[in-house]
């Protein structure tokens, strides 16, 4: 199923503006990315103006920009995976979906370059594209089904598991190397077995192919490791957020100062700001700092 992507940018005649819209009907894969291929990459330098005009101003013209000279990345990132059954064009389609969510997001003051930033939002987008074009996985979606569904052919060639269906014994030993309960061993493993084409059937006739599942896996880091990092990493920067909101003025700044930005405020620099100690900048500190965080463990857990 296609995705269309939901671009805050103003669309014009030219060559960047159509390629951050995507590969359709118009533009085939091979013309865009040649489209895509010829947009500069920016300097570091340029990547920080176009990014701190399109947060602090909303400048659209400087987001165009900052998206474009981004596209080949998300076209790197789609190839990687275009072994998982899914068309390229819409990988792609769908990491430039977390391009665009990327630029929302990113603040050009913590100090990292924008594409370290995206990559983490097209990966997500394009795992998530996979995971919901796989029928086999949409009734089976938690971290642990992932890992068996990614790695279920990994675990069986390195344990010497022939077998489709799996004994007891051969569960548990995919159980225990893939440090998931059996029970989700059994009912993922049910499941792809079930599916119209076998995952494990041979990709031609020819004796000794490789079957398709096989060919699935991604040489790169596991793909639901990332993409539970991934994830951990937005809720913890949602509840950071939310519970920032929460706290007073003076002590959101200060703990901003002191913990969540670089260079690090002095104590002396934020004592003269508020007209107080430099023990009770430190103080303040403390407090907030234990507020925040008891407050994001409690919630984490509940």
């Amino acid at each position: 199923m296609s995705k269309e992507i939901k671009n805050p940018l103003p669309v014009k005649n030219n060559t960047s503006i159509v390629a951050a819209r995507g590969v359709n009907d118009e533009t085939g894969l091979a013309q865009y990315i040649q489209t895509v291929q010829k947009i500069p990459v920016l300097s570091a330098e340029q990547e920080y103006e176009y990014a701190t005009q399109w947060v602090k101003k909303q400048d659209k013209f400087a987001a165009e920009k900052l998206v474009a000279s981004h596209l080949r990345l998300v076209v790197s990132v789609a190839y990687d995976y275009k072994n998982y059954g899914i068309p390229v064009s819409e990988l792609i389609a769908s990491g430039n979906m977390g391009l665009m969510q990327a630029l929302q997001k990113f603040d050009p003051d913590k100090g990292f370059r924008f594409s370290t930033y995206a990559m983490f939002w097209i990966k997500a987008e394009i795992y998530e594209t996979i995971l919901n074009n796989w029928s086999v996985v949409r009734i089976g979606t938690s971290a642990n089904q992932k890992r068996v569904f990614f790695n279920l052919s990994r675990a069986k060639r390195a344990l010497g598991i022939m077998d489709n269906n799996l004994s007891d014994e051969q569960t548990k030993q995919i159980a225990e190397y893939l440090d998931v309960p059996e029970r989700d061993v059994e009912r993922m493993a049910t499941r792809i077995g079930a599916r119209d084409l076998s995952l494990n059937a041979p990709i031609n006739s020819d004796d000794g192919a490789s079957d398709i599942l096989s060919n699935m896996t991604d040489g790169r880091d596991n793909i639901e490791q990332v993409l539970e990092q991934v994830e951990f990493r937005k809720r913890g920067y949602e509840l950071l957020k939310k519970h920032l909101g929460k706290m007073s003025e003076r002590d959101r700044a200060i703990l901003t100062a002191r913990r969540l930005q670089q260079p690090v405020a002095t104590l002396e620099s934020l004592s003269q700001k508020y007209g107080i100690s430099r023990e009770r900048v430190r103080q303040i500190e403390e407090r907030a700092y234990k507020k925040l965080r008891d407050a994001i463990l409690q919630e984490s857990e509940g």
